[in-house]
This record gives structure tokens, sequence and C-alpha cells, in this order.
């Protein structure tokens, strides 16, 4: 088992846009990244969940070439709104982190 924190050669989250959020899980070789979507962790429903919206608000990619997951999902709360703690959405890859990937 390994954590995201461990394996993966970036982790980061972005707007895209003021009411959704970018994710991304970048690899630096194609053995890890293979090895990581065999398993299946990295989906649509493990962003859902992490992140407290609807599996079907969630617009997930495998990019193989790339090496990269990518995820893009609703703000619960829109940037810049009252209640929104980052404005930039920079901090929000956090909770991906400490996924355990069987590897």
């Amino acid at each position: 088992m390994a954590l995201i924190r461990d394996i993966a050669t970036v982790c980061k989250s972005k707007n895209a846009g003021p009411f959704e959020l970018t994710l991304d899980v970048v690899f630096d070789d194609a053995e890890t990244y293979r090895k990581v979507k065999a398993t299946g962790v990295l989906s649509a429903d493990l962003f859902a969940t992490l992140y407290s919206v609807s599996p079907n608000a969630v617009q997930f990619t495998e990019y193989d070439a790339g090496l990269a997951f990518k995820a893009t999902l609703p703000r619960l709360v829109s940037a810049g709104d009252i209640g929104d703690t980052d404005v930039y959405g920079a901090q929000q890859h956090a909770p991906l982190l400490d996924v355990d990937i069987p590897v």
C-alpha cells in the first residue's frame, strides 16, 4: 500500500472557474501510473466521496499520455463567496494526499 503523497509527482487543485474545482494527480513514470490505474481506486466515486458531491457531478479523466488523472467537480462554495476559505482552490487537494493505493 502507498499513499498518493508518496508516489505521485504532482497532486494539486485549482479553480476551473468560480463554480468548479479541478484536481490533478500526476506520476513521473509509466509503470507507477499503470499500477495505480489498474487498482481503480482513483475514480469519480472516490472524488465524490472525498468532496461530498454526487458521482454524477464529477468529470473524471484518466490521461494516459500525461500519466495523469484529472477530476473536475462543483465547488461547495463559489470562489470568493461568503464562507469560501480558499478563493483560488489551491489547497483543496489535501484529502487526496492520504488516499491509500494498493500497489
